[in-house]
């Protein structure tokens, strides 16, 4: 019973992508087509909200859900390591046509074929979690 505030959380995270069309395949394609704002819009409504969030979380020092600090340690600085990271993560996403939430969400829409994407991406961060030391950070 103590983690129902986030189970219904999740759920109102599902209903709101649903209803913005953020777990459309079409919308993802639309995107990557630049044929639509709608995509960059809610991108850019994620991200400025994400920048307050992170903003009052440090202003305020919150805590997470056991009392502990918040804490954000600073990342390398590597324009290589990012766009590399974020072509392998776009190319994945125009492929399959989600990208993590949306994945579970269409699986929970009833988009049965969303579930072969939802185990490759487990596979892959498992992979990852498998060679990370071996990579370069």
């Amino acid at each position: 019973m103590k983690f129902i505030k986030f189970l219904l959380l999740g759920i109102v995270f599902g209903i709101v992508m649903t209803k913005s069309e953020a777990v459309s395949w079409y919308r993802i394609q639309e995107m990557f087509r630049f044929q639509a704002f709608h995509m960059y819009g809610i991108i850019g409504t994620a991200v400025t909200l994400g920048v307050a969030g992170v903003a009052l979380i440090k202003r305020f020092r919150m805590r997470d859900y056991h009392g502990n600090p918040i804490m954000f340690n600073p990342k390398e600085k590597s324009v290589a390591r990012y766009l590399i990271g974020g072509s392998i993560f776009g190319l994945g996403w125009a492929l399959s046509g989600a990208c993590p939430g949306p994945m579970v969400v269409n699986i929970g829409y009833g988009y049965w074929a969303m579930a072969i994407v939802f185990f490759f991406a487990i596979v892959g961060t498992y992979l990852y979690g498998l060679i990370k030391n071996k990579l370069p950070h």
